[in-house]
């Protein structure tokens, strides 16, 4: 090789390039195509999971379809999360790193074909094998940025590589133990998976982007608002093309239709990457997002269930059908003012509105066939207050950061 070509490789070539970090203060940092590639791919595991929900819960299997669904869009979520904070800090966009993340595509591919094993009979082997191909390509990324760096920031990215490789192993036991100790197995790796970065970077923390990390969370937010849309449009074409009559489906489409619209208002009224300074509020912040992302998704499985109800295919009543859609409503609202709005938020009126209109959708369960519609109609007003105080009140926002926030929920 000719010093040519080798100054190119050191410099970074495109080709293989050295993984340092890329610094919180970068200008400019955005989501990449292969990040959205990435994203792109996760929803069709997001996709089965709300499947099998609705299912489940058609079936009056309340019980089993919550928690195989919070257990399976944990894992979807924290696949997501270990990618999307190892990139802000290293993306590289090599073709290496580029590789290596195509690999980690295919074990969620692989790990979304198992979900409806795991869900019907509680055989976990597909899923398990999916996440070892994801998790060992994420070591595998790990290591190699534990290679390039010294010090402690060596020492944090061999933590990661350590701590990712032995929770794998301990998510062996979804294999290999009996059925009723599976979800404690699951509580228990749960926790020991969200233990990993905060022992790995109490040393020295990585070079996360705030801004870049809050596009990231927002882009997934609109992923999985996408496919709540497409949810409910299959669940009413199955009705139309079955010859029910749309007018009985209207109620609950066009209060789908508006809670949908509402929820993404009330995520982006604020520009959250001033509140990520540090590690201790970007951990919270993002682990809270399972809420955030997983009662987004339900959303789209309760109007599901409550069209499969109004038609006759569900065997549930419509009360029961109603709490489908307006309990996931109302968590994705509490969720999101607890961890997320209310940081920019000032003054009790603007505070007090999401949390008044999570009650207020709950209480919208008791209102019969049209509970879907009133659950719409309080997520518009919703819209509607957080606008008229915004424009009244303001926040105490900088100057440029309140043009970007047009409006606030």
């Amino acid at each position: 090789m000719s010093d040519t070509p080798r100054r190119r490789l050191a410099s970074g070539s495109g080709v293989v390039r050295r993984m340092t970090t890329r610094g919180r203060d970068e200008e400019h940092r955005t989501a990449t195509p292969l990040e959205l590639f990435f994203d792109l791919c996760f929803v069709v595991a997001v996709a089965q999971a709300g499947g099998q929900l609705v299912h489940a819960l058609a079936e009056a299997h309340t019980g089993h379809g919550v928690q195989g669904y919070l257990m399976m869009f944990f894992a979807i979520w924290w696949a997501w999360m270990n990618f999307t904070w190892f990139a802000s800090a290293y993306d590289t966009d090599d073709v290496l790193f580029r590789g290596v993340t195509l690999i980690q595509i295919a074990g969620v591919l692989v790990f979304a074909a198992g979900i409806p094993r795991a869900f019907d009979s509680g055989d976990f082997r597909v899923i398990w094998f999916g996440y070892l191909v994801m998790r060992l390509a994420m070591v595998a990324q790990w290591l190699r940025a534990g290679l390039s760096t010294t010090g402690p920031e060596r020492r944090t990215a061999l933590r990661y590589a350590a701590g990712v490789s032995t929770c794998q192993v301990g998510w062996l036991g979804l294999v290999l133990l009996p059925d009723h100790a599976k979800p404690w197995l699951f509580l228990g790796m749960a926790v020991c998976e969200m233990a990993v970065p905060v022992w790995a970077e109490r040393g020295h923390p990585t070079g996360w982007h705030p801004h870049h990390i809050a596009e990231r969370y927002g882009l997934f937010t609109i992923i999985v608002l996408g496919e709540t849309v497409s949810a409910a449009t299959v669940a009413v074409q199955s009705a139309v093309d079955e010859h029910r009559s749309p007018f009985t489906l209207l109620p609950i489409a066009g209060g789908g239709l508006l809670i949908i619209f509402a929820a993404y208002w009330i995520y982006f009224a604020v520009p959250i990457h001033l509140h990520l300074i540090s590690n201790r509020q970007a951990f919270l912040w993002g682990y809270g997002h399972y809420l955030v992302f997983g009662s987004a998704a339900a959303v789209g499985a309760g109007i599901e269930v409550a069209i499969e109800q109004v038609t006759g295919k569900a065997h549930l009543s419509t009360f029961a059908a109603s709490g489908t859609v307006t309990v996931a409503t109302a968590l994705f609202m509490f969720t999101v003012w607890l961890i997320h709005s209310r940081h920019q938020k000032r003054g009790r009126l603007q505070q007090a509105v999401l949390p008044t209109s999570a009650v207020l959708v709950l209480a919208c369960t008791f209102a019969g066939r049209w509970a879907v519609l009133a659950a719409g109609a309080v997520a518009a007003a919703t819209v509607v207050v957080g606008v008229t105080l915004t424009a009244r009140g303001g926040t105490a926002l900088t100057a440029e950061d309140d043009r970007n926030a047009t409006a606030g929920a």
